[in-house]
């Protein structure tokens, strides 16, 4: 079974910075894409950033310039560096992997999300 582990919500002012962690473990054998999408109240789930097992990235069109996805292969993990907060920037922020296990099964798997609120 493959388990998402986030870190690294919180609150934060307009203009400031986070950075969002997560790592996948369980019985993972290979990684097709990881990323984030976020939901905000009242609002349907949107991708926010992922990143594939090739290193291409794609973002949405309102964190462009200001949110930088990466990964780290030899852990299982990807990580959200979000600068220039904006109070729209308000969501949980959910991680995302597509991967396939030992079993050649193809699974797509959120985490339990985390918290991002911009406010003054």
């Amino acid at each position: 079974q493959v388990q998402l582990v986030e870190s690294g919500g919180g609150l934060v002012q307009p203009g400031g910075s986070l950075r969002l962690s997560c790592a996948a473990s369980g019985s993972i054998f290979r990684i097709n894409a990881m990323g984030w999408y976020r939901q905000a109240p009242g609002k349907q789930r949107e991708l926010v950033a992922f990143i594939n097992s090739g290193a291409r990235t794609n973002y949405a069109d309102s964190v462009k310039g200001r949110f930088t996805v990466s990964r780290d292969v030899a852990s299982n993990s990807v990580y959200l560096q979000m600068n220039s907060l904006n109070p729209d920037d308000t969501a949980v922020y959910y991680c995302y992997t597509d991967h396939s296990t030992a079993v050649g099964l193809r699974q797509h798997l959120w985490g339990p999300g985390t918290q991002v609120t911009v406010s003054s």
